[in-house]
């Protein structure tokens, strides 16, 4: 039991170990986009989500603004990590570029790709966002993530949340999707 124990440990300190250099923690790495690359697939993502999504798209209009994130990549075999990079949006201009990153244990196996949206809907959540320096997602202001029963139900009058998650364009071998524990840190990309 205590070799088990020892093992999952290291197990999760290495992927906790690999994960700034997954991630790409240096400005202008090689594994992180341009600015151009991030709008350009962000912008891509958005109109696919709007498109397919009619509650997604009446927030988009309600937001204050809206972070997406087009292609976050997850790969696991016990200990997982996630990454991606994505763009903070009023409209059609960009205000921000942000990097998201995650570990997580447990069991799990596989590799997925996915895109995720946060709508801030709240002028106090996005100043969090700006000044926090890094938001780990589930601490700070709330989020809710709408599937299609929370979709069915939300109307703009029955938002409470300061920021509504949507998941999207999922791809690969892997159960679930665990927003709560990303770490969202502002970055500032080569043009």
């Amino acid at each position: 039991m205590a070799i088990k124990k020892t093992a999952t440990i290291m197990l999760m300190q290495l992927a906790l170990g690999l994960l700034p250099a997954v991630v790409a923690s240096g400005q202008g790495s090689a594994l992180e986009p341009s600015a151009a690359e991030i709008d350009s697939s962000a912008t891509a993502a958005l109109n696919q989500l709007y498109s397919q999504n009619e509650t997604a798209k009446e927030l988009g209009a309600k937001a204050r603004a809206v972070l997406v994130f087009p292609a976050i990549r997850k790969a696991a075999f016990l200990v997982g990590v996630q990454y991606g990079f994505g763009a903070l949006r009023r409209g059609r201009r960009t205000l921000g570029y942000y990097r998201t990153g995650a570990a997580s244990y447990g069991f799990q196996a596989g590799v997925k790709q996915f895109g995720y949206a946060l709508f801030f809907m709240t002028d106090s959540a996005l100043a969090y966002l700006d000044t926090s320096g890094g938001w780990a997602i589930g601490t700070g202001p709330s989020v809710v993530v709408v599937d299609q029963g929370v979709a069915r139900s939300l109307t703009t009058t029955s938002l409470r949340a300061d920021v509504y998650a949507f998941v999207f364009d999922q791809k690969g071998l892997m159960g679930g999707i665990g927003l709560e524990g990303s770490k969202i840190t502002k970055i500032t990309p080569s043009r």
